[in-house]
């Protein structure tokens, strides 16, 4: 069995690079979402009247279930939150 070594988790996870990227991106906006979230002490019921969504998705937010949260979600999630996004796009390596 030879050993492979991955940049990131989701590059070891994933079947193609762009899913591995897809979840990159998503996975850092939950964990921004959920450090925000923290920062200002805002229970689930007020982070979801900021967010335009019910209590039953900040939870699954909170609790990192990343199958269940588009880019598009997260990205409007972080925008009603006052979030700015900033993408930076590079040559791979």
């Amino acid at each position: 069995m030879k050993n492979q070594q991955f940049e990131s988790v989701w590059d070891a996870l994933e079947n193609t690079p762009a899913e591995a990227e897809n979840m990159k991106l998503r996975s850092q906006l939950m964990m921004a979402l959920q450090a925000h979230l923290s920062e200002k002490d805002l229970n689930q019921t007020a982070a979801a009247k900021l967010f335009g969504v019910t209590q039953p998705r900040v939870s699954d937010l909170m609790r990192g279930k990343i199958d269940l949260f588009g880019l598009d979600a997260l990205v409007n999630m972080a925008v009603a939150a006052g979030l700015q996004i900033t993408l930076q796009i590079g040559s791979a390596a």
